[in-house]
Formats: structure tokens, sequence, C-alpha cells
């Protein structure tokens, strides 16, 4: 070979070599964790944060529970909305998913956005952070009544323990509102598309509800995947600080992403699958059902979530109180046990837990007392979950172990204070979500 050959082959050698660093640094991974090109990126506002790797993990999710009330013939026609998430990992990418799962009609989103808030529970975005979001390419989109899509992902530097601004708007009547009623977040309204301002100034309008959005998922170096917990309105939060993320898997999710107390835990972000009023068997009215069981949504809230590896249940409590009263602590059992099936199926492990006392809750009587422990022994005994977590014992009161401590008790005997939810995360095991259960077929 003559040196020119050489020369030649050697400079075409190198050429390759930045193509493909080139195409490295500007992938993105898959919810597999394989690297593959960012989809959708390629709007004028998408230049901001620098391309990356990692793993596609859910950061913050919340699930659709019924219609908005008021909202039946108009929806949110001709007002842009902008819901304020707050996101326990960073990452250097993200996307949404949108929900029309109790619209009587198609959903026509003609533009939306996704921004990093400039301060917490606030309108206004951070500078540099505004990304317009697109669905197949398209900047508008049409969701069927009882279906959700998927946006194309950007790229966004989203920090970890921040908030997240999702807005859509739709110009024409919709119908009812698909909402999460419980966020214990405000989220904002304003006239006409605003959907890109980044002043916030307009935002006029708040609301306690989640609209529309039901996940954003983020491209993260911080989190090897997603722990989902599905629950009741003890994980929903209800009572926690508005805007202040105290819900007992807020904390949990600051404990998954930088392990303390002497543990290798394992690096996984936390999905909150939480609605108020929840119960294992018995589901709303309507169809959809509104505020479906547990058995009903699972698929959807639990195992549809990215990049799933481990499932933690809060579920039972709402059986025993809410009318029809469940008092077989057999067929509450046996319903968990389903979910754990249903886990299993995926090869994923449960973490379940015991339920709290309610002694003092306008709803308490002695024999529903009964079946919570009934319960609470099968537990205890292995006979339900691969592992538990003992919140009965970390929050009672140890000399009424029927009712919750008094500084754990947010004062109506059934929720817990912030320092109660703070507690349930503490006494959480985070090696218990390690490994995985085998797959049944």
């Amino acid at each position: 070979m003559t040196k020119r050959h050489g020369y030649a082959l050697l400079a075409a050698i190198v050429a390759v070599v930045v193509v493909i660093s080139a195409a490295i640094y500007v992938g993105v991974a898959a919810d597999d964790g394989e690297e593959k090109p960012l989809v959708g990126g390629g709007t004028p506002h998408n230049s901001a944060a620098p391309a990356s790797v990692g793993t596609w993990v859910g950061a913050w999710s919340a699930s659709p529970s019924g219609a908005e009330p008021g909202t039946e013939a108009d929806g949110m026609a001709g007002r842009s909305v902008r819901n304020v998430v707050h996101v326990g990992v960073g990452g250097s990418a993200a996307r949404i998913t949108l929900s029309n799962l109790y619209g009587q009609q198609p959903l026509s989103i003609t533009h939306a956005s996704v921004a990093v808030a400039a301060a917490a529970n606030n309108p206004a975005a951070a500078a540099g952070s505004m990304r317009r979001l697109t669905f197949r390419g398209s900047p508008s989109v049409i969701v069927p009544a009882g279906q959700q899509v998927v946006s194309d992902a950007v790229r966004l530097l989203v920090p970890h323990d921040t908030d997240v601004l999702v807005t859509t708007y739709s110009p024409t009547p919709s119908g009812p509102v698909t909402i999460h009623p419980q966020a214990r977040q405000i989220s904002y309204t304003a006239e006409g598309d605003l959907t890109e301002d980044v002043t916030g100034t307009a935002y006029t309008g708040q609301t306690p509800y989640w609209r529309y959005v039901t996940a954003l998922d983020v491209l993260s170096n911080e989190s090897d995947g997603t722990v989902v917990v599905i629950g009741d309105s003890l994980t929903d939060g209800s009572t926690s600080s508005v805007g202040q993320n105290r819900r007992w898997t807020d904390v949990l999710a600051d404990r998954l992403r930088e392990p303390r107390d002497n543990t290798d835990g394992p690096r996984y972000s936390v999905v909150n699958q939480g609605i108020s009023g929840n119960r294992v068997l018995g589901s709303g009215l309507g169809r959809p059902a509104e505020n479906p069981s547990g058995l009903i949504r699972f698929n959807r809230d639990v195992l549809g979530r990215t990049n799933v590896r481990a499932v933690v249940v809060a579920l039972g409590v709402n059986d025993i109180l809410r009318t029809p009263q469940q008092t077989d602590a057999n067929k509450i059992t046996a319903g968990l046990r389903e979910l754990r099936r249903l886990a299993h199926a995926r090869g994923l492990r449960v973490v379940g837990a015991t339920l709290m006392p309610f002694q003092g809750h306008r709803g308490y009587r002695p024999h529903l007392e009964d079946t919570r422990q009934a319960v609470n022994a099968q537990i205890r005994a292995g006979k339900v979950y691969d592992a538990y977590v003992d919140f009965d014992k970390a929050l009672r009161d140890p000399y009424n172990p029927r009712r919750l401590r008094s500084d754990y008790d947010s004062g109506d005997h059934l929720h817990p204070s912030d320092k109660g939810y703070k507690r349930m995360a503490e006494v959480f095991n985070l090696n218990d979500l390690k490994g995985s259960a085998p797959a049944e077929l």
C-alpha cells in the first residue's frame, strides 16, 4: 500500500469515527435503555439543552379518575391550561402523556408546550426552557374519546426536585375534561392561546386539578427505572400541605435518588398513582367508571408506566370504610393477591403496606377495626406480598394502637399530617425494592 493510499484510508476511518460519535452524542434512549434518535425535536425551541444518553423513566404521573364538573359542554375551549407538576428526578429530555379518558368526543389540542418553572408554585417559565411539543412531528393532535396520546420527546434540561409546566390549548369545545382532582398543587389557566408565554402573567385562573396531563417522562442519568405506587388518599397525599410536595411518595423519591442510611438501595424514580377514595375491589359509577378500582386500573396505571422496576401497593382501607363496606378480610386480601399476580406476570416485585388505624374517624366501627386487623395479619404473615412496609406499626399510637399517634394525625384521624407522611417514607426499606419476581406465564 502506498503512503497516499494509507493516508486516504486513515482519513476515511477518522470520518467514520466522527460520524458514529456524533450519532451517539445526539441519540437518546428508549424505554429499554437502548440508544435511539430523539424524536420530534426539530422545532425552533428545542436547542437549549445538550443531547444525552440515559434511561427513560417516569418523573411524575397522576391517575385520571373522573370528569371535571361544569365542563360537560365546552371543556376548556379557548383557554390555555398550564399544569404545574413536580418531578423527583431530572433528565436531559422530556415527553408527556395527555388523556381524554373521560371525554365523550375527540379532544383537539392545537398547541402544547413543556418548560421548567421559574420558581416553585409559579406559572412563569425559567429562561430558555420553553419547548413546543409535537405529536408524531405535528404541533397539533386529536385525542379520541377514551384514549391517550404520548408526545414526541424534546431536549430539555430538567433538574431533579423541581416544578415543570405542561401547557395545552384547545380551540374548540371538547366536552368533559379528564382530571386528577386531588392534586395538592395549584395549576393555572389563561384566556387564548398563550401556550408558549414565558411570563405567566396572564395565567390568572387557578385550579386544584391536574387537567389532561397524566404523565411526564424524562431521559435520566439519575435513575435506572421507575417504582409505581398505587394507592388511595393516603398515597394521593390528602391533607398534606398544598404546593409543598410532602406526600410520602415525594419523600421516598428523595431517598431513592440519593440512598442514605447505610443502604445501597436502588436508584429509582417514583410515580404516584394514588386516587383519593380508591378501593381494591369497588369502582365508582359511569362508563368508564370514575375512581376505578385497583383491579381495573392496574394495567393502565401501573404496568402501563415507563420502565417499571417495582410496584408498591397501599390499598384496602377504603374497602373497609366506604359503602358498601367490605368486612370479609379474605376478599380484600384475595384482591390484593391478584394485583401481585398481575405484577408477577411482568416479573415485577411487589411491596405492600399494612392498613393504618382510623379510630376517631367518623366512619370507625369496632367490627371494621376487626377487619383491618385481619387484613394486616395476613400481610405480616407473608400471605399477600413479596415484602411489606408496616405503616400501621410506624404511625399508630403506642398507647392505643387503634388510632394514629397524635403528632402523625392530620386531625381527621384517618389521614397523616406532613410529619406522618414523612414517617411513612422513612420506615420504607429501600432494599425491599431490589430484585424481581419470576414471571408467571
